[in-house]
Formats: structure tokens, C-alpha cells, sequence
């Protein structure tokens, strides 16, 4: 997939803004300097995740990041993709749909059994999106989390 480029060291600076402004329109009130931690070894290869730039390398319009894990039920390998984004002035053309099916089909290729996210209840209009690029809702099961 052309608009997908994963992220290196190199693009730290042009994914900063773009995580930031996720984080602000989510409501997560994370510093810089956390985001900037949390993203370095992504960034260096690390085997727990990656991120991918979305759009042209030199002005990205977006990122996903993928993080990885290992599911009995699922039979090895799983991923979570732990954030999407696309700027809002250029939602709504494609984009975040084609990231998520070339995605995917890279993860599959790689032997990923399960791609798993979260998304808001309340949130009907990105349930929609996420069922449109098949991923459906396990209604016995609810992600749960604590902070360590």
C-alpha cells in the first residue's frame, strides 16, 4: 500500500503533532514528553509494536499504531491497534479505511491471528466505520484495564 510508511526514528518530529492532536480530540491529557517515550521504541523497532505513517512520508495525514500480544484463544499472535488517526480536514475520503484493510492484510501476512480495538460506546459513527472494515463487537466480553 503506497500511503502507508512505517514510522522510523527519522519521523518523530512529523508524528508528534499528529499523536498530539489525537490525544486532545480523545481527551487524554498525556505530555509530550510521555508521548514522546512511548513512541521512541516503536519508533526503533521494537518487537511489542509499530506505527505506521498515513498519507505522503513527507506530510503524513495521519498514523496507526499496532501493538502486539499472544492469544491461546486466537492461537498466537494478536495485535491491538491501540490508535488511529487522520486529520479532520480529510476525513471521510478513504483513507483511514484503506490504512485499516492494509493493515490487516500485512498483519495476516505476518501471522497475526487477531486484530483487536477499542472503541467508544457512545460512539456510533466509528462503530460503523470499524464494522465496515470488519471488525464486529464481542457482546459477551468487555475490554477491561488497570493502570499499573
Amino acid at each position: 500500500m503506497r500511503s502507508l510508511h512505517l514510522a522510523t526514528p527519522d519521523d518523530l518530529a512529523k508524528l508528534l503533532p499528529l499523536v498530539t492532536a489525537f490525544h486532545a480530540e480523545m481527551g487524554y491529557d498525556t505530555e509530550t514528553e510521555a508521548l514522546s517515550a512511548a513512541l521512541s521504541p516503536l519508533l526503533d523497532g521494537s518487537p511489542h509494536g509499530a506505527v505506521w505513517l498515513i498519507g505522503p512520508r513527507r506530510a503524513p495525514v495521519g498514523y496507526i499504531a499496532v501493538t502486539f500480544g499472544w492469544s491461546i484463544e486466537y492461537g498466537g499472535l494478536d495485535a491491538i491497534m491501540d490508535e488511529l488517526f487522520i486529520r479532520p480536514a480529510v476525513r471521510g475520503r478513504g483513507m483511514g479505511y484503506e490504512a485499516v484493510a492494509g493493515i490487516a492484510k500485512a498483519l495476516k501476512e505476518g501471522g497475526v491471528r487477531a486484530l483487536h480495538l477499542e472503541v467508544r460506546r457512545d460512539d456510533e459513527g466509528t462503530q460503523r466505520f470499524y464494522r465496515r472494515a470488519r471488525f464486529a463487537p464481542r457482546d459477551v466480553y468487555m475490554f477491561m484495564s488497570r493502570v499499573l
